[in-house]
C-alpha cells in the first residue's frame, strides 16, 4: 500500500469515527436522561404529596381543590364509565341553581331493555336501521333530567361531556333548563343538522350554552384509606 492509498484510509477512517461521535450525541441529546426521567417523576410525586399534605398547624384551607365546574363536569366523565356503548360514552350531571346535584346520566338503552339483547353498532351490514343502536339508545341528556324524578329544570345548569344534538336540546328546553355547560362538540367544523339545528333552539329559547375550560387537565382518583 503506497502512501497516498494509506493518507486516504486514514482520512476515511477518521470522517466515519467523527460521523458516529456526532451521530451517538445527537441521538442522546434527543432523549431525556434516565437520571432526568426519574427527575421529572419525583418532582411530580413530590408536587402531589405537597398538594395533599398540610402542616396540621396550618390554619388556612387547602389551597388545591376542584371549582365547581370541574367538580360537576368530573362527575359527568365519572357517569360516562357507566356507559355499555363501544364506541363513544357520554355523560350528563344535572345541578341546582345552589350547587346541588339533581341527576346523573350516561347514553344506554331503557330500563327494563337489555343491554345484550339490543344491538350497539353504528352501522348494519344489510342498510337496516333496526340493527344499529341509534333506534333504541337513551342519551345521557336525557338520563339526567328524567332520573330527577321529573321535579322541574327550571333555572338548572347541565354538564354534558358532549353537545347535545337537536332532539336532546328540546327536552333540555322543555323541561326548563336554563344553561348547558359542555367539554366538547362531536366535531369543531360540524355541519350536521342535529346539532346546527339544537344551536338554533337553545338560543331562540335563551339557554346559556357554554364550552367548559376545566382548570385541571386530568384527575386522579385512587380507592384508597383517605387516612
Amino acid at each position: 500500500m503506497n502512501s497516498r492509498d494509506v493518507l486516504l484510509v486514514s482520512t476515511a477512517t477518521i470522517f466515519g469515527a467523527l460521523s458516529s461521535a456526532l451521530a451517538l450525541r445527537f441521538f442522546f441529546s434527543s432523549k431525556p436522561k434516565l437520571s432526568q426521567i426519574c427527575s421529572s417523576s419525583a418532582n411530580g410525586e413530590a408536587a402531589a404529596q405537597k398538594r395533599s399534605s398540610q402542616s396540621p398547624f396550618d390554619p388556612s384551607k387547602r389551597k388545591w381543590y376542584l371549582s365547581w365546574d370541574d367538580y360537576f363536569m368530573a362527575i359527568a366523565f365519572l357517569s360516562a364509565e357507566r356507559s355499555k356503548d363501544p364506541n363513544r360514552q357520554v355523560g350528563a350531571c344535572l345541578v341546582s341553581p345552589n350547587g346541588v346535584i339533581l341527576g346523573i346520566g350516561y347514553n344506554g338503552f331503557p330500563r327494563g331493555c337489555s343491554d345484550d339483547k339490543l344491538p350497539w353498532a353504528k352501522k348494519s351490514k344489510n342498510g337496516d336501521p333496526l340493527e344499529t343502536k341509534y333506534p333504541y339508545v337513551c342519551h345521557a341528556e336525557v338520563n339526567a333530567i328524567l332520573n330527577t324524578n321529573h321535579a322541574s329544570a327550571a333555572g338548572q345548569r347541565l354538564y354534558v361531556t358532549m353537545f347535545p344534538c337537536n332532539e336532546c336540546a328540546k327536552i333540555i328546553i322543555q323541561s326548563g333548563v336554563s344553561e348547558v355547560i359542555y367539554f366538547v362538540e362531536k366535531n369543531s367544523s360540524n355541519t350536521d343538522v342535529a346539532y346546527t339545528a339544537s344551536r338554533k333552539l337553545l338560543a331562540m329559547a335563551n339557554v346559556k350554552v357554554r364550552k367548559l375550560q376545566p382548570q385541571m387537565d386530568q384527575i386522579l382518583i385512587k380507592f384508597e384509606d383517605p387516612r
